[in-house]
């Protein structure tokens, strides 16, 4: 629905001696909340349904192998680098999907923890900010470490590699997202807590209705920022867990074809075909979910 605009009632203007001057009229734009705008809305519904498939889909086989390995007299060769395209794709498919997964779990756990944070009883923002220095204290390496030893020797606790994976980078950018999020509830005018307090709104749909819709779009560059950056944390659980992922696949390949320039030149090119893209659908989402305070 487009924005629609009314003429409010004229008034006149006195001249500088005070008489009565020219009648003066003004117009107030009618402002429709983003999440009732189907051009928004119908996006991010389609964004979620995807990020749906990419939870539920099969994860393709760790196997990486090549078919042919070039002279070792040829420093670079075009078509090996080719040759390795599909298995980059194949790795560039569960390092994306540990990526979105433990996203999505910032996102709801950081909103949670900010809340949290801001509870007026210690009982409950004091081991809340605890858990987030503590977690942002210590190398998300370390933290894949513990998790993967704790799991083992929890016998009643059987998690595969990839769902140790995405619960570490959710938990630990949830303590960086809780921050995002502290800051933009901030950010919202005390105006606007006052006059939920004297509409003696509930607590659920003051947040609901007027904090959050307001607080949303500050997040939004950080969250993306946040996005990109566990993006390029996640191949660390290559190393230290062996989800399969794209550092698996350039160090599978490294070691049986002795060959390391075409795999980890063809990974950091997928690295750019991701991260580019979605930065870019990050600054267009910010630019079009722009809350009027005016």
């Amino acid at each position: 629905m487009a924005d629609t605009t009314r003429t409010e009632p004229t008034a006149e203007e006195p001249d500088a001696d005070g008489a009565p001057g020219d009648v003066v009229s003004f117009e107030l734009a009618q402002h429709h909340k983003w999440y009732r705008r189907p051009d928004i809305v119908i996006p991010v519904v389609l964004v979620f349904l995807g990020l749906t498939l990419l939870a539920v889909a099969d994860t393709p086989s760790a196997r990486f192998r090549s078919e042919f390995t070039p002279p070792g007299d040829v420093s670079f060769s075009w078509s090996y680098f080719f040759h390795l395209v599909p298995q980059m794709l194949q790795g560039l498919f569960v390092t994306a999907r540990a990526t979105v997964l433990g996203f999505l779990i910032a996102a709801s756990f950081g909103l949670v923890l900010a809340l949290l944070r801001r509870s007026e009883s210690r009982w409950v923002s004091y081991p809340a900010v605890a858990f987030i220095e503590f977690v942002r204290s210590t190398p998300i390496l370390v933290q894949m470490f513990f998790a993967q030893v704790l799991v083992r020797a929890t016998p009643a606790v059987s998690l595969n590699a990839l769902v140790i994976l995405f619960i570490v980078v959710g938990i630990h950018y949830a303590t960086y997202a809780s921050e995002a999020y502290r800051a933009g509830i901030n950010s919202v005018p005390k105006g606007q807590w006052e006059a939920a307090t004297a509409l003696n709104l509930d607590p659920l749909t003051k947040w609901t209705r007027i904090i959050i819709p307001q607080a949303v779009p500050n997040v939004l560059p950080t969250l993306g920022n946040y996005l990109v950056a566990a993006f390029k944390d996640v191949p660390i659980g290559d190393a230290v867990l062996s989800t399969g992922g794209v550092l698996f696949m350039a160090s599978t390949i490294r070691n049986v074809d002795f060959r390391p320039v075409e795999p980890y030149l063809l990974i950091g090119v997928g690295f750019l075909l991701v991260s580019l893209p979605a930065a870019w659908l990050v600054r267009r989402l910010e630019e079009r979910i722009a809350y009027e305070r005016d």
